[in-house]
């Protein structure tokens, strides 16, 4: 059962990297926190849910297929937000590329 105690990101970070070195059940017992938060974190983690930042960690045991499709999943909801982004800002200067040339072409008429 949750006590609804929240962890900050770099204490999910540390506790992930002392799960590395020594393990999940001695990291939880050592942390005093359940072995189902540890797992949790070392999972998210993995799947990079849990932004570890600088501290990036060379996970030995490979992904499970669920967990390889959720990280693809991340990255094409990121990838098509990025394209959306693109094309407004694209379309955005396709407008002001026009409107500055006809505003030009007006100076150009008005002075030539």
């Amino acid at each position: 059962m949750s006590t609804g105690k929240r962890y900050d990101n770099e204490y999910k970070v540390q506790a992930v990297k002392l799960a590395m070195e020594i393990g999940q059940t001695k990291a939880a017992h050592e942390l005093g926190i359940s072995k189902s938060a540890i797992t949790t974190w070392v999972r998210n983690a993995r799947t990079g849910k849990l932004d570890m930042g600088e501290n990036s960690i060379e996970f030995n045991k490979p992904l499970s297929t669920s967990e390889k499709l959720a990280i693809l999943e991340r990255e094409n909801k990121a990838l098509k937000k990025e394209n959306r982004e693109l094309r407004e800002m694209n379309e955005f200067l396709e407008e002001a590329s026009a409107f500055f040339a006809a505003s030009r072409q007006k100076y150009a008429k008005k002075n030539g």
